[in-house]
């Protein structure tokens, strides 16, 4: 079964039992697809699905920071509980250890030894953990290793 299939069914069971902070994050996820497929003009891989909803994830987690900022409790609440049903569809996120080790494969095989060369490691390195690292973490990882702080 693919995601997506797997979003359909989850939804329509959401439906049946009248859970509406489900059945609310499931449409807007649905939604976001629907518009990534039209975008690419085509059905999208479980991958790319996977990359949808890891963007959407990224977005509830910036709404909750900024609702947090303006003292907004109750739309703190509610994004974190449709991020709850979003990261429920993702794979399970990388540890720092297992981000580390990736990170110095990368590093490895691409040959850096200087903090200069972030851009050719990330380029290596993000396809590897896309969906299952926070881009960001990833960075801090790879410039703290090449400046050897790590």
């Amino acid at each position: 079964m693919s995601i997506k299939e797997k979003i359909d069914q989850d939804l329509k069971e959401a439906m049946k039992q009248k859970d509406e902070h489900r059945k609310t994050a499931l449409r807007m996820l649905k939604t976001a697809i629907r518009r990534a497929e039209v975008e690419k003009m085509r059905e999208l891989t479980d991958e790319e699905v996977i990359a949808v909803i890891a963007s959407e994830a990224k977005k509830h987690r910036q709404s909750i920071e900024e609702f947090a900022k303006g003292g907004r409790e109750d739309l703190v609440e509610q994004e974190k509980r449709e991020l709850a049903i979003l990261e429920s569809y993702l794979p399970k996120p990388l540890t720092e250890s297992e981000i580390e080790e990736a990170a110095r494969q990368a590093i490895e095989e691409v040959g850096a030894t200087d903090p200069r060369q972030v851009g050719q490691v990330m380029r290596v390195l993000m396809p590897r953990v896309r969906g299952r690292a926070d881009g960001r973490l990833v960075n801090k990882i790879v410039r703290e290793i090449l400046a050897g702080e790590r």
